[in-house]
């Protein structure tokens, strides 16, 4: 690697059933916007109820939200990712995986509805995560609002994704608004030098699991690093259940093992890199 190069946390090896799938390669990630939804109303006693309700104007922009998918399309990182998975999976959907690559959109459906993680790679996607509203159980509503956490795909633009919640929640009581900061970067060239590298540990170590390049679906330090135009590498060499991913749960977990394999994997890939040892 480069002196100007980074390694970092990010990409994650895919096991399913306790067999060890891959072990991915972060080299580019979506980023993060946050929206605000609001509503604000005159309000008014709660015995004079009236359709002109804050919070049925907040539920009904977030039913057509659940309802809604961004479109499905790849990039030049997930196509890379779906060509490698397709010559790895060996169940029925080997073939979607292959036509996913070429841009097929029906496969592209079929993926995406099998696998959280798969639809996530393929589309930005945004969902309701916090609420709040009201001020008195006995009074309409006077204000209603809600997070909507939206991890956007590299070449999505804000202002596309923002018109679009607008187009999809169709109501001028809604108020839409960015909260804080949606900086993004570009995608880390996909080095043969640092591919070789990952390569060699992984195999001395998981003999025959491959190393695939990946976008991941959620955000990390890196596209902080990326933006400030510093190629950035994310691997970890822990083993994550695809079936059974608990990230940011209240169960969060991973195994021990898989923990120590881990440290075992960044210790003779950081060797390895910078030349110290084989």
């Amino acid at each position: 690697m480069n002196e100007n190069d980074a390694l970092n946390e990010g990409g994650w090896g895919e096991s399913d059933a306790g067999r060890k799938v891959s072990n991915n390669l972060q080299v580019s990630e979506k980023y993060v916007i946050d929206f605000r939804f609001e509503v604000r109303n005159k309000g008014g006693h709660s015995s004079l109820p009236v359709a002109d309700n804050a919070i049925y104007h907040l539920a009904g922009a977030l039913e057509r939200l659940s309802n809604f998918g961004f479109p499905l399309k790849t990039n030049e990182v997930t196509t890379a990712y779906f060509q490698r998975m397709a010559k790895i999976e060996t169940g029925p959907l080997a073939e979607d995986l292959a036509k996913v690559a070429q841009g097929s959109q029906d496969a592209m459906r079929r993926v995406a509805a099998a696998s959280p993680a798969w639809n996530a790679t393929l589309r930005t996607t945004c969902v309701a995560t916090q609420l709040e509203g009201g001020h008195a159980m006995n009074a309409l509503p006077q204000f209603a609002a809600a997070t909507v956490n939206c991890r956007v795909l590299p070449e999505d633009s804000l202002d596309y994704v923002q018109s679009t919640l607008q187009k999809v929640v169709a109501d001028d009581q809604v108020g839409i608004k960015v909260i804080g900061d949606a900086t993004k970067g570009p995608p880390s060239a996909m080095r043969p030098d640092v591919l070789d590298a990952v390569n060699r540990v992984t195999n001395s170590l998981w003999q025959g699991v491959p190393v695939v390049p990946t976008m991941v679906m959620g955000a990390t330090d890196g596209k902080s690093l990326r933006a400030a135009g510093i190629p950035t590498y994310g691997v970890q060499g822990f083993f994550i259940d695809r079936n059974d991913i608990r990230f940011h749960g209240r169960d969060e977990r991973m195994a021990v093992q898989s923990f120590y394999e881990g440290q075992t994997f960044l210790y003779q890939l950081v060797k390895t890199l910078s030349g110290t040892g084989d």
